[in-house]
């Protein structure tokens, strides 16, 4: 499996930003070809002090190739051209392959 993860900085108005992300963006996530699961949220903590980030969004793929075929896709485009509408704090991308462990 490959992983997407979108980390959110605090926003200049959050409550828009909750609200334009939950009604306008994730819809157009859910179109991502490819997407095997999805998660967000917006109760970040940090084990000590404040969390540098507002919110987190997650997306699962088969594998590196799926997540950059659906991120190169139409639905990926728009919206990857979307965040400018609601993340006045910035994001960061991060992905990578996920190891299964063991106990």
């Amino acid at each position: 499996m490959h992983k997407l993860v979108v980390l959110y900085p605090k926003p200049a108005d959050p409550d828009h930003f909750r609200d334009y992300y939950v009604n306008n963006h994730l819809p157009l996530v859910m179109n991502w070809p490819g997407l095997l699961a999805w998660r967000y949220s917006f109760d970040v903590a940090a084990t000590n002090g404040e969390a540098p980030y507002f919110a987190v969004f997650e997306a699962d793929f088969a594998d590196a190739a799926a997540m950059a075929a659906s991120r190169a896709s139409s639905h990926g485009q728009r919206a990857a051209a979307d965040v400018v509408n609601y993340a006045t704090g910035g994001v960061v991308v991060i992905h990578y392959p996920v190891q299964d462990g063991t106990s």
